[in-house]
């Protein structure tokens, strides 16, 4: 592993070199690209750095102790090896995580697809539960949402909702939220007071660019629709609305939200890019699966991940084992306890993995 790391601290080096020369930083594509892997890097030397510095210094220690005969200064060098080697140790297993390989969209914006499942309208108002979460945990993330299409219902739910979550590490910070999320509780309208089980699927994409994914236009079929909200101001009285139908694999996607036919269109392209980027990805994880699996799960959007109890005021994670009874803070975006454990666990299933 320290060899592996001495490599990338020789690399290292020549970023920092190519970085303060004039010619790449008048290049503003290839110094962008080369800032970004620095960046990348720029952990990993820090706490390889760290490493060293620790080892240094319990080779002092073990020279004291091998040459001294000052007990107050064998104690001292006693004490200060115990605690470097506590040190050490502890740096070694945090490079071994940072040396784990990346995920390439980690960095990406995401787009985020929540739909009612069953449950009829508890499910949708469930729904928007989810989406006021997700948008809360946003802000203080410090992320940018945007509705990119929306259908509610008369009672203030949602059927299906899709936005973006735009900054740095949105990906990694929403990607294992894909999956049937449960929730169990009351309905306003039950008079009864029977605890009543509903779902709402959630689908996390990387959002894709242009240039990874080019679609040709004749593979699409474009129709244009007046859109149909909850009523009042949200219906729309011209044909803005647009559906794509990806002819090759027969996905449709519908953009209603915004009043201009253009601006749908631009949104629907998106969706539509990213949910091809991601089937080409699920196809590319199906075919290593039954090598490695991780115990987070697969993301598959019918897979149970999580329930939420409100008569128990309770929170479960069922991949990691992970109850909370923080339902009220959870469901105002302070989601960082759960996401921070699914990392930490999907961590620590690759160490596993790399030790086969």
């Amino acid at each position: 592993m320290i060899e592996k790391i001495k490599e990338i601290n020789e690399h290292y080096e020549q970023l920092s070199a190519k970085l303060a020369d004039p010619d790449i930083v008048s290049d503003l594509a290839v110094y962008t690209k080369l800032m970004r892997e620095h960046k990348r890097l720029t952990p990993i030397i820090e706490k390889y750095r760290e490493y060293v510095g620790y080892e240094q210094s319990c080779a002092e220690a073990r020279e004291i102790l091998e040459n001294e005969t000052d007990k107050e200064l064998v104690r001292l060098a006693e004490e200060t090896l115990e605690a470097d080697r506590t040190a050490l140790e502890e740096c070694e297993n945090q490079l071994k995580i940072l040396l784990l390989p990346r995920d390439e969209n980690d960095d990406k914006n995401v787009i985020i697809e929540i739909r009612g499942g069953a449950g009829g309208e508890e499910a949708a108002l469930f729904a928007a539960d989810l989406y006021r979460m997700y948008s809360m945990y946003a802000e203080t993330k410090g992320f940018k949402c945007e509705t990119l299409n929306l259908y509610e219902t008369e009672l203030g739910g949602i059927k299906e909702i899709a936005f973006s979550v735009s900054g740095e590490g949105a990906y990694s910070r929403y990607k294992f939220e894909s999956g049937v999320h449960r929730v169990q509780r009351v309905p306003e309208t039950e008079s009864g007071g029977r605890i009543h089980t509903s779902t709402v699927t959630v689908a996390v994409l990387p959002e894709a660019e242009e240039v990874e994914l080019e679609i040709n236009p004749a593979d699409l079929q474009i129709d244009t629709f007046r859109s149909s909200g909850a009523g009042g101001q949200h219906v729309n009285k011209t044909e803005s609305a647009i559906r794509i139908t990806h002819l090759p694999t027969g996905l449709v996607v519908e953009c209603q939200d915004e009043r201009s036919q253009h601006k749908n269109k631009d949104r629907a392209l998106k969706i539509l890019r990213s949910r091809l980027l991601e089937m080409d990805r699920e196809k590319k994880n199906a075919e290593i699966a039954s090598e490695r699996r991780s115990q987070v799960g697969t993301g598959d959007r019918s897979e149970r991940i999580r329930t939420y109890n409100f008569p128990q005021g309770r929170v479960t994670d069922h991949r990691i084992g992970l109850t909370l009874y923080k339902l009220e803070q959870i469901l105002n975006g302070a989601l960082d306890e759960i996401i921070d454990a699914l990392i930490t666990n999907d961590q620590a299933e690759k160490l596993k993995g790399d030790g086969k």
